[in-house]
């Protein structure tokens, strides 16, 4: 709401309690997501688009912690993570040699000039988004950095414990 000059200081709204995790319980212990659930999740997903285009504009990336782009080493760890914390913990059977390349095709893609670059929230999930009179707010994007658009998005749509299905997330990828 305000900002000191010297930035030391800043009051904030009390958004709550109410997360979009929360919001759509129903669909996720259910499979069926509600039209308001849906309706909320792109809402949520529009305003995304503004947070990171409005949020590139005129930030110093230099404040970026623990890196002011999302470079190559940063890819890497994320997808390393997930080899190790879901594919290999969980015992899926993969091809080591495979999945690395497709690792490095990635890597390749996500650094490619060809990528819209902007504010990329970085933690983009239903528990960091809260909901108060029927609109998202956004917190804990302290993570935040540039970086390619997508990467967000992706991280909304596939986020495990939020459970939406395939048809719907290709609806809200629309």
């Amino acid at each position: 709401l305000a900002v000191s000059d010297d930035k030391m200081c800043y009051l904030q709204e009390d958004l709550g309690d109410e997360l979009l995790f929360d919001y759509i319980k129903q669909g996720r212990t259910t499979g069926i997501f509600s039209e308001d659930e849906r309706r909320m999740l792109e809402l949520t997903i529009r305003q995304l688009a503004h947070v990171q285009i409005k949020g590139n504009n005129g930030y110093d990336y230099s404040y970026s912690y623990p890196v002011p782009s999302f470079d190559a080493r940063s890819i890497m760890w994320d997808l390393n993570y997930f080899k190790y914390n879901f594919l290999k913990a969980t015992g899926v059977d993969f091809q080591e040699d495979c999945l690395e390349d497709d690792f490095e095709n990635m890597k390749r893609l996500l650094l490619s000039s060809e990528q819209p670059i902007a504010f990329m929230y970085r933690d983009f999930q239903s528990r960091n988004v809260m909901i108060k009179d029927g609109k998202p707010y956004f917190i804990d994007f302290q993570g935040g950095r540039r970086g390619p658009l997508q990467y967000d998005v992706v991280s909304f749509l596939w986020q495990a414990k939020a459970k939406i299905p395939d048809c719907l997330k290709n609806e809200l990828l629309e």
